[in-house]
């Protein structure tokens, strides 16, 4: 598995009544088909993994797989905050026909770097599934080194890296890393183009989940090298991505699906986006259907 180009962490849709919203998932699932994605990840913490049942984690993944057959890569996110519960949730994930599992650091427990070490190489070597490693170090209050990465990229069922810090420093040590059997992902959407062009494969993104198509056409320029055409179409997405940090994802990218008539709400202590930001959230909506459907 060589992993690249936009893959979309997928928010999870509900109904007004909060429960799962099978019909709006299939129809989420189908626009990132039809824009060109690459790859979807089912559960992430953008798809409010900690919400969900077991139950209901391995309906959406199963309903995806079921949906995408193949043509797109289908990723699942088991990371927990131990590793016997990892073990778990990445099997679950294998018994769903999930492709990879996107295993974020164990959350708030802050292991040591050696502790990831073995972590990551149980959930690899038990897990039943290639291991996408994913850093983001400013919710889960543990900072997966490059020196670490580096200790675990050469391991048969570790397959890439998801890192959402997107300082130069941290890319230019994370570069040399990459491989045909080990992928860099940017999980930074403001600063993946920049990425891109100096050397990862791709992004997981949470913006993708409403601009499908830009994400595809942004990471097929990158990938080329044409840095001017791909900054100048990043530019116009510059709002957008502002838009999506005003409160705590996946609460404003959730605003903007359900004014495509995708989902209703989130669930607790999650709540929908504060009335002072509907205006810029409708603006949000204007510019999404705007870059996505260009006119003559």
């Amino acid at each position: 598995m060589h992993l690249s180009g936009s893959i979309t962490a997928l928010a999870t849709p509900f109904t007004a009544a909060g429960d799962l919203d099978f019909d709006a998932w299939a129809r989420l699932i189908d626009l990132q088909l039809a824009g060109g994605t690459r790859g979807i990840v089912v559960a992430g913490s953008t798809g409010e993994a900690a919400a969900l049942s077991d139950s209901e984690f391995s309906a959406l993944l199963t309903a995806a797989v079921a949906q995408v057959a193949g043509r797109m890569v289908v990723l699942a996110g088991t990371g927990q905050s131990n590793t016997a519960k990892t073990l778990f949730q990445t099997r679950l994930a294998r018994d769903g026909g999930a492709d990879a599992a996107l295993v974020v650091t164990p959350p708030y427990v802050r292991p040591t770097q050696e502790g990831l070490v073995a972590h990551y190489r149980a959930v690899a070597e038990q897990g039943g599934l290639p291991v996408v490693l994913y850093n983001v170090p400013g919710r889960t209050g543990c900072d997966l080194l490059p020196a670490t990465v580096a200790q675990l990229c050469g391991h048969p069922g570790i397959v890439g890296l998801k890192e959402a810090r997107g300082d130069q420093e941290r890319w230019d040590a994370l570069y040399p890393l990459a491989s045909d059997q080990f992928a860099l992902l940017s999980g930074d959407d403001p600063t993946f183009v920049r990425a891109i062009l100096g050397g990862a494969q791709g992004v997981i993104s949470v913006a993708s989940n409403v601009v499908p198509g830009a994400f595809s056409r942004l990471c097929a320029l990158a990938a080329a090298g044409d840095a001017a055409a791909a900054q100048a179409l990043d530019g116009q997405l510059g709002d957008l991505y502002e838009f999506l940090g005003v409160e705590p994802n996946p609460i404003p990218v959730k605003a903007l699906l359900s004014r495509q008539g995708i989902g209703h709400g989130l669930r607790l202590p999650l709540l929908t986006l504060s009335a002072g930001h509907n205006a810029q959230a409708d603006a949000m909506a204007a510019l999404c259907h705007r870059i996505e459907h260009p006119g003559p």
